[in-house]
């Protein structure tokens, strides 16, 4: 039995060192919607490390590809509606998976029947 690792937070302060940016650069991120840092009950910024991944694509948009903020809003609208589809993908594929179980269908990793190289092409023999 595996117990979750409980969340890593990191202030305002190590996360900008860690990234060498100004700690305004990441409250104008977050004015402009592109990080939502969680907030301790003395109202202090908390960044997970789902944010920091988040920070990282922003900077990497934004310092190495030249892209400016209104296109890193698009293009990070964009991803989360990608990851969401890619999420319920997923789920309908499960869901699938155990209809098709219920019904004693064949699961997905052993539909296909291998056959020799041979046996798929007719030869002048045949």
């Amino acid at each position: 039995m595996s117990a979750k690792a409980p969340r890593r937070y990191h202030m305002i302060s190590w996360v900008a060192k860690r990234y060498n940016i100004h700690p305004q650069t990441l409250r104008l991120y977050e004015r402009e919607g592109l990080i939502r840092p969680a907030r301790s009950e003395g109202n202090t910024r908390l960044y997970d490390e789902a944010t920091c991944e988040r920070l990282e694509f922003i900077l990497t948009l934004t310092r190495d590809m030249g892209v400016n903020l209104a296109g890193v809003e698009v293009i990070l609208r964009m991803k989360d509606q990608i990851d969401a589809l890619q999420a319920e993908v997923s789920r309908l594929a499960e869901a699938l998976e155990r209809e098709l179980a219920k019904k004693g269908g064949v699961a997905r990793e052993h539909a296909l029947v291998p056959r020799p190289y041979h046996g798929l092409v007719r030869s002048e023999d045949e």
